[in-house]
C-alpha cells in the first residue's frame, strides 16, 4: 500500500505546477518574461504598430513586406500595407472563414473576399491572418516552452529589454523544430523583434515592430472594410 505523507505530497504538487521543475534546463527566467507578457496583454483592449517584415532563402534577403497592424479585442484584425502593395488593405474578424480585401484604399468600394486558406492573403511562409496578433504569438511562446525541450539557456537583459533564444515547433503548422530570437520591450512587454531560424541558425524570416500605441480607444468602423 502507497502511503503519502502531507508534506511530501505538497512537495510532489510544486513540482508538478512549477516552471522550475517543468523545465528543468534552466529557462525560468523566459518563463518568467512570458508571464509578463501575458498579464501585459490582458489588460490591452487595441493596439497598432508598424511592422517590417523580411523573409529569406538560403540566408539572402528574398522578400521584404512593411504594413501598419491594427488589433482590438475579440479578435478584430486590419493590415494597411506600405511596401510592396502600398494601396492594400485586409480586414479580419475571429471566427469569420474569409478575408476581406481591399485593394485600392482610396477605392474602398471595391472589394474582394477570399478564403484565409488561400495562399494570396496568407505570408510567404503560410501564416494566415488569424495568427498574427500578439495574443496569438505570446500563446505559442508559453505553449512551446511546456512542451519543447530549450536546453541550455540563452538570455540577456539590460534596462530596456530582454533578449533570449528559443526552440519551438513552427508557429504555422507545428510540425518543424526550428529556432527564434526573441526581443520584448520591457515598456510593454510585447515583441520588438522576432527572428526566425532553421534548427542550424539559418534565417529564415525577420519581424521588426515598432512604433506601438496601446488602448487607444480604436473605432469600430476602422475595422470595417
Amino acid at each position: 500500500m502507497i502511503r503519502f505523507v502531507p508534506g511530501c505530497s505538497f512537495l510532489l504538487l510544486m513540482m508538478v505546477v512549477s516552471p522550475a521543475f517543468l523545465q528543468p534546463d534552466g529557462t525560468s527566467r523566459i518563463f518568467d518574461v512570458v508571464k509578463k507578457m501575458e498579464a501585459s496583454f490582458q489588460g490591452i483592449e487595441d493596439y497598432a504598430c508598424e511592422v517590417e517584415q523580411i523573409f529569406y532563402q538560403e540566408g539572402t534577403e528574398n522578400q521584404r513586406y512593411s504594413f501598419k497592424y491594427y488589433f482590438k479585442k475579440e479578435k478584430r484584425i486590419r493590415v494597411d500595407f506600405h511596401a510592396p502593395y502600398p494601396t492594400l488593405s485586409l480586414f479580419y474578424s475571429e471566427g469569420d472563414k474569409e478575408v476581406t480585401v481591399v485593394p485600392f484604399r482610396p477605392m474602398g468600394f471595391i472589394k474582394l473576399l477570399l478564403s484565409i486558406d488561400n495562399p494570396k492573403v496568407q505570408t510567404i511562409a503560410g501564416q494566415k491572418i488569424n495568427q498574427t496578433d500578439m495574443g496569438y504569438f505570446i500563446q505559442f511562446l508559453s505553449e512551446n516552452l511546456n512542451k519543447v525541450p530549450q536546453g541550455e539557456e540563452d538570455f540577456e537583459e539590460d534596462k530596456d529589454r530582454v533578449k533570449f533564444w528559443f526552440q519551438a515547433l513552427d508557429y504555422i503548422k507545428g510540425k518543424t523544430r526550428e529556432r527564434y530570437r526573441i526581443s520584448i520591450s520591457k515598456e510593454h512587454w510585447l515583441p520588438v523583434r522576432i527572428e526566425r531560424y532553421t534548427l542550424d541558425k539559418r534565417l529564415i524570416e525577420l519581424s521588426v515592430i515598432k512604433n506601438y500605441t496601446l488602448n487607444t480607444h480604436l473605432e469600430d468602423r476602422l475595422f470595417v472594410p
